[in-house]
């Protein structure tokens, strides 16, 4: 995909960048395949906000996605590329042999008109799922199950990918976007290619109407509020708080682990890199 640039005919589109997104599907998803989506307001069950920043924005329909790609032995083609609200990576409507229609995640360089198919003795052609036994180190994959059969969960954000650098009797080590290495279970599915829209990355939006539409509220710093509402409220003048970052709960802002279940540590092999 392309960027577009957009003439200042108003201060919010002298800085917007977008995606072209002229050559994606402009009718509407498959009603079959589409469930409604509840906006929370990032509330939960009791109205109380568990998540904040969170509220408003365009109503969405949920496209459900074939993540197990469970399908195997029957070959599908690209009926169209269409955009999805709730993703950043572009879905591929797959009509299959026998007449069901699936969505999928789309990867970089499929087209309307390419076959597909999930199998475990299939081609390493972009958009093919097979066992990640059977897939060629060196190879770049996405969508990539953490557990044989539960259905891809690493690698499905606009531009990412893995790639196998190594395999053994039982795991193949994948290395992430992230730089992280981890051990993967050889019997677990992983679809070829690279994510697409990798331009994502490099939108602005340019005002803050757009990313209100996104449902995102806006962002206020403790330092700025009242003492009753943040840690680092109150005080005269411009004041940093007076104590180390903390959430309005008081829990440590500079990088206490708060992370419990830790049975899957020795899968990974090397952390991803820190920012600096």
């Amino acid at each position: 995909m392309t960027l577009k640039n957009f003439k200042p005919t108003t201060p919010s589109q002298r800085g917007t960048i977008l995606v072209d997104k002229s050559n994606l599907w402009k009718g509407k998803p498959v009603k079959s395949l589409v469930t409604k989506l509840i906006s929370t307001g990032g509330r939960n069950n009791a109205g109380r906000i568990t998540s904040r920043r969170m509220g408003g924005g365009a109503k969405r329909k949920y496209r459900v996605i074939d993540f197990k790609r469970n399908k195997t032995g029957i070959e599908g083609e690209v009926i169209r590329i269409e955009y999805d609200p709730n993703r950043t990576a572009f879905i591929s409507l797959i009509k299959y042999r026998d007449g069901e229609y699936r969505y999928i995640l789309a990867p970089q360089n499929l087209s309307v008109g390419n076959k597909i198919i999930s199998d475990e003795k299939a081609e390493i052609n972009e958009g093919n799922c097979l066992p990640i036994k059977n897939i060629p180190v060196g190879t770049y994959i996405h969508n990539i199950e953490l557990k044989p059969g539960s259905g891809g969960q690493l690698s499905r954000s606009a531009g990412t990918f893995a790639q196998i650098i190594s395999k053994d009797i039982t795991f193949s080590q994948i290395r992430l976007s992230s730089r992280e290495i981890r051990l993967i279970n050889n019997n677990c599915l992983a679809t070829i290619g690279v994510m697409s829209n990798s331009d994502n990355q490099n939108i602005k939006f340019g005002k803050a109407g757009r990313k209100r539409n996104l449902g995102f509220r806006p962002k206020v710093r403790g330092v700025v509020m009242n003492p009753i509402d943040h840690p680092h409220g109150g005080g005269e003048g411009k004041t940093s708080g007076g104590r180390d970052p903390v959430s309005p709960w008081g829990q440590s802002a500079k990088g206490l682990k708060t992370r419990k279940n830790k049975t899957t540590d020795k899968y990974i092999i090397s952390r991803r890199k820190k920012r600096n």
